[in-house]
C-alpha cells in the first residue's frame, strides 16, 4: 500500500534518483560472502549475515570498519583496516555478480518509467533517472550494466565519485546541475534513512521502499512516501 506521509504531486517530478543496493538490486548475499571472506583472510570468525546486512549503506570503508568492530574508526590500527578494505574490494570485484539479482518488478517498472508516452510528467518534459550509491562507482556501474539496467539511467555515480558520500547532498546537487532539474522536481528513492536524509539535505522529495535491506531505519527518518514493491513505485509515478 502506498503511504503518503507528506503530500506532493508525483506528476511534477522530472528526475528520479535511485539508490542501488536494497532498492534496485538484491546484493545482500555477495556482500555477506565478501565480508566473511575478508574476516577469514584476517583469521577472524565469520559474522552473521543479518548483522553484515545491517552494516550496508554507508560505503565500503564503513562496512569494513563495522565488520572489524570499529564503527567509530578508533578501535583498530590503520594497517589492519587498510588490509581488510583492500581484500574486501578485491574479493567483491571478482564476486559481485555471483548471487546479485534485480528485484522482481524493477526492470518492468524502469521500462515503463522510461517510456515517454507513459512516464512523461504533466509538464511535458521527459523524466530522467539516475543512480546514486555509496558503493564504489566501478562495481556500481558494472552491476547496473551486467544486469541490463544501464540504458535506463543518464548517470550512475558511486560512493567515490565525489568528495563526500550520502547523506551529504553533493552527489544529488551534481545530478541536478547536470540534468538542469530543480530540486522540487526531483525524487530520491531508497531503502534506508541514509537515502531519505540525502534527499532532505538536497531539497528533494523522498520515497522509501520497504522491501530492501534497512526498512527499519525509515521509522526514525520517515520519507515523504512509502512503497512496498516496485509495482507500487510505478503506480505512484505513472
Amino acid at each position: 500500500m502506498i503511504r503518503f506521509l507528506r503530500p506532493f504531486d508525483p506528476q511534477r517530478l522530472r528526475l528520479l534518483v535511485f539508490d542501488l543496493d536494497g532498492t534496485l538490486i538484491d546484493s545482500r548475499l555477495d556482500l555477506i560472502h565478501s565480508v566473511n571472506a575478508t574476516m577469514r583472510h584476517l583469521g577472524r570468525p565469520e559474522l552473521d549475515g543479518n548483522l553484515i546486512a545491517s552494516y550496508v549503506g554507508d560505503g565500503a570503508p564503513t562496512l569494513v570498519r563495522r565488520a572489524l568492530g570499529d564503527g567509530d574508526g578508533n578501535g583498530n590500527d590503520e594497517a589492519t583496516f587498510r588490509t581488510a578494505l583492500d581484500y574486501f574490494l578485491g574479493y567483491y570485484r571478482l564476486h559481485k555478480l555471483d548471487h546479485t539479482t534485480v528485484y522482481e518488478g524493477i526492470p518492468e517498472t524502469l521500462a515503463r518509467l522510461a517510456d515517454a508516452a507513459i512516464g512523461a510528467p504533466a509538464n511535458g518534459a521527459h523524466r530522467l533517472m539516475a543512480v546514486l550509491s555509496n558503493k564504489p562507482v566501478n562495481p556500481s556501474r558494472d552491476i547496473v550494466r551486467a544486469l541490463g539496467l544501464g540504458d535506463f539511467f543518464v548517470h550512475v555515480y558511486g560512493g567515490n565519485s565525489f568528495a563526500t558520500k550520502k547523506p551529504d547532498p553533493l552527489g544529488v546537487q551534481m545530478l541536478l546541475q547536470e540534468t538542469g532539474v530543480a530540486a522540487e522536481e526531483a525524487l530520491m528513492i531508497g531503502d534506508s534513512s541514509i537515502d531519505v536524509l540525502t534527499g532532505r539535505n538536497a531539497g528533494l522529495w523522498t520515497c522509501g521502499v520497504t522491501y530492501g535491506f534497512a526498512p527499519h531505519t525509515l521509522q526514525n527518518v520517515p520519507p515523504d512516501v512509502l512503497v512496498e514493491s516496485p509495482r507500487e513505485l510505478w503506480e505512484l509515478l505513472q
